[in-house]
């Protein structure tokens, strides 16, 4: 659920050549030690073959095992292309069409508005043009620890507002690629978790792999999560929920991802001959669907910027690229590939650097590109640093207001907004008044819970107990009875999406 820029490097060989182990090598190690990454994973597939595969560093800080390449790591936000992949075989198979009504499936499904509810169709689930803004609803899903489930989800969609016009905006969204996979349960009968698992990952020999974390026959090769607290790497526990999982669910290795791009590389066929689905439902697969902003610059000068079902698509120096990414609290991660050149890249990482794997992808796709004179790590460090600066500006600035009114005495009676609130969606949230200070706590999302303190005029800030969310947020109060939220920093992750909710006081 982490937020990627793509830029490049490389070094300029006959086409022909391969990189480097040594080259690959560099990188990964120059990006681990700029980001402060613990552990790595890097796959490149080349003409049908996985020319490297190695991992780097460790997979945790803790205990200290190294990292190789069949460590797995959740691969978030890549399973949704094992999502649309799982609908493909369906189609194959004259269960559903892209354009089947989502309501045919699932009666149940409602959003907002009533046209867009009738409209909805599984392409619409697929290809974030929902017009539900970025992350919408997240919060039933992040962080790890609530107490939603799928069928929660269905019945609150209808509950999010939207923020465009349906079918026109691109707005990633994660919720209804869970009810994408709901499609597939109620139309195999089985699990989306067994589907994937039977009719991809065994097929195509992922043998170490699982749809979800709880399904690992063997977990002593699994990452920890890294987030950085200050200038120091705190553990956190893996994400464990498995009702994320057609949205981002997948452990996976490098070892057992190659062979993933390889069939995606082939058409749908795994290097064993087994045909996953066709080669027509691979190819509607990455097929643009919805636009998205572009601003074509050095060094690729890409001329487009689209979505697929499952994949992002976007042209580098003439030539087709098919990603994703995918974000994790403590763990993101890339797969990347450039049909034209028969490659692909996977980098798989146990913090939550996008820049640190983006560097690394850029880098060696720079080579196939006879692309030159780019230092990716130096570039992404810097940007990084800067919006970090400017980040920490507004945050800074807001907690020296609230200590300065500590310290001036120009704090109100908090005990006016003590009480019950609801949102339609989240639930139940209450401020409680103990020994003087206010504190909030959700009945359904147990992690979210932190001091409230006083901010200026009707507005309040939380500051949440777990320092690793790096999700603090005001609180806009409306008199007593109502109050709204969004987070503080630019740089909050956009599935905390406080913006969503909307609190009325109920006792």
């Amino acid at each position: 659920m982490n937020r990627i820029v793509f830029v490049l490097l490389a070094l300029p060989l006959a086409a022909f050549a391969q990189i480097s182990e040594q080259q690959i090598d560099a990188v990964t190690q120059n990006a681990m030690k700029t980001f402060n990454v613990p552990g790595i994973a890097v796959g490149v597939v080349k003409d049908g073959q996985l020319i490297y595969a190695k991992g780097h560093g460790v997979a945790s800080v803790k205990t200290k095992p190294k990292v190789d390449a069949n460590t797995l790591f959740g691969i978030a936000s890549n399973s949704k292309a094992f999502t649309s992949a799982a609908l493909a075989i369906l189609m194959d198979e004259g269960k559903l069409s892209w354009d089947d009504k989502v309501s045919k499936y699932i009666p149940e499904f409602k959003m907002y508005n009533d046209y867009v509810t009738t409209e909805f169709t599984i392409r619409d689930l697929l290809t974030h043009r929902s017009g539900l803004g970025l992350g919408a609803g997240d919060l039933m899903v992040w962080p790890d620890g609530n107490d939603f489930g799928v069928q929660d989800i269905i019945d609150n969609l209808k509950f999010l507002k939207p923020t465009s016009a349906f079918r026109t905006k691109y707005d990633y969204d994660n919720l209804l690629y869970i009810v994408a996979g709901e499609i597939v349960h109620r139309v195999s009968g089985v699990s989306w978790e067994e589907f994937v698992e039977t009719r991809l990952m065994q097929p195509v020999g992922m043998t170490h792999s699982a749809a979800t974390f709880s399904r690992l026959k063997d977990t002593l090769n699994v990452i920890d999560p890294h987030v950085p607290v200050g200038d120091q790497l705190k553990i956190i526990p893996k994400y464990k929920l498995t009702h994320f999982d057609a949205a981002g669910g997948i452990y996976s290795s490098v070892n057992d991802l190659s062979k993933w791009v390889i069939a995606q590389l082939n058409d749908g066929k795994a290097s064993n001959g087994t045909q996953l689905f066709s080669k027509v439902r691979h190819d509607e697969m990455w097929t643009p669907q919805t636009i998205l902003p572009n601003k074509p610059m050095a060094p690729y000068f890409s001329q487009f910027k689209t979505y697929g079902l499952g994949w992002g698509l976007t042209d580098v120096k003439g030539k087709l690229q098919v990603s994703h990414t995918g974000g994790l609290e403590g763990n993101v991660t890339q797969v990347l590939m450039i049909p034209e050149l028969k490659l692909g890249i996977i980098v798989l990482t146990n913090q939550q650097s996008g820049a640190a794997f983006t560097a690394i992808s850029n880098t060696i796709k720079d080579f196939y590109l006879g692309i030159s004179g780019v230092d990716h790590v130096t570039e992404f460090a810097a940007k990084a640093q800067q919006r970090s600066s400017d980040a920490d500006k507004i945050t800074d600035a807001v907690w020296k207001t609230v200590e300065d009114n500590s310290k001036n005495k120009k704090v109100p009676d908090l005990k006016k907004f003590e009480g019950t609130f609801t949102d339609n969606w989240f639930g139940q949230v209450t401020l409680t008044l103990k020994k003087g200070k206010l504190y909030f706590a959700s009945k359904r999302s147990h992690k979210l819970t932190g001091e409230v303190f006083f901010y200026k005029d009707n507005t309040l800030a939380v500051k949440w107990d777990h320092r690793t969310f790096d999700a603090d947020a005001y609180l806009f109060f409306d008199g007593n009875n109502h109050f709204t939220m969004k987070p503080i920093s630019p740089l909050t992750d956009f599935s905390y999406d406080f913006q969503d909710l909307d609190f009325k006081r109920t006792h």
